[in-house]
């Protein structure tokens, strides 16, 4: 967006407000609902379909600005796949993160094949200035086939075991699923969710008591309505 636009205009309710309500609904597992409730209690009476208008409206540029100013990625990708159901259909969400646990990018698919495989890889790999030291994965057949065709030169870790942080990483999509019945259109909603849910994660084994406990108070106090740092993302 440009410095000059102003993408809340016509809104009745001030950006705080929306940027509290997009970031409520992609930090934790709340429902529409759930977030609609937390809004009233902080004096601001908004229906659950307004807040999803307002997820629909602004969470691709969120997490697009997200992306463009993290900082690089690790050399180490992990990478796996898990299948989620869309309105009923088997799908499959790819997934890969760097040794830090940060989620570098998903594509929800509906195959899990050599192709997918190739697919994700170009993905990940689009924008990026280098490519990875090492990708490691459970030994699914397509990964070292599409590592071979696009990566040829890293290495290549394959185990069960290797990949379980990017095993993990899946839970909070997990438990988003749940809260929601099962998905009926997730597509672009687990592309925005990931940047903007994994941008709010403390790594408590990364940080210092006391650099956790200063980051902890931030984001309480973004909680608590004075700011929020979507808002100064835009």
């Amino acid at each position: 967006m440009s410095a000059t636009s102003n993408p809340y205009r016509s809104f009745r309710f001030p950006p705080e407000t929306i940027n509290q309500a997009v970031w409520l609904y992609h930090c934790f597992s709340f429902s529409l609902r759930e977030v609609e409730l937390i809004l009233a209690a902080w004096g601001a009476v908004a229906s659950y379909e307004t807040i999803g208008a307002w997820s629909l409206r602004f969470r691709r540029a969120y997490a697009k600005t997200l992306k463009q100013r993290r900082p690089r990625p690790g050399d180490r990708w992990s990478l796996d796949e898990v299948f989620i159901r869309i309105r009923g259909k088997l799908h499959y969400l790819w997934r890969a993160i760097d040794q830090h646990g940060n989620v570098i990018d998903v594509l929800v698919q509906s195959r899990r094949n050599t192709k997918a495989a190739r697919r994700f890889f170009c993905k990940l790999l689009k924008g990026l200035c280098y490519v990875p030291r090492v990708i490691m994965t459970d030994k699914f057949g397509s990964y070292g086939a599409a590592k071979r065709e696009i990566l040829p030169s890293v290495e290549h870790r394959q185990s069960r075991s290797l990949n379980n942080r990017c095993e993990v990483s899946h839970q909070p999509t997990r438990r988003c699923e749940r809260h929601m019945k099962r998905f009926k259109s997730a597509r672009q909603f687990l592309a925005t969710h990931s940047p903007i849910h994994n941008h709010f994660q403390l790594r408590r084994h990364r940080l210092s008591a006391s650099k956790y406990q200063a980051a902890e108070s931030r984001l309480c106090y973004v909680a608590r309505g004075h700011r929020c740092c979507l808002g100064k993302l835009m």
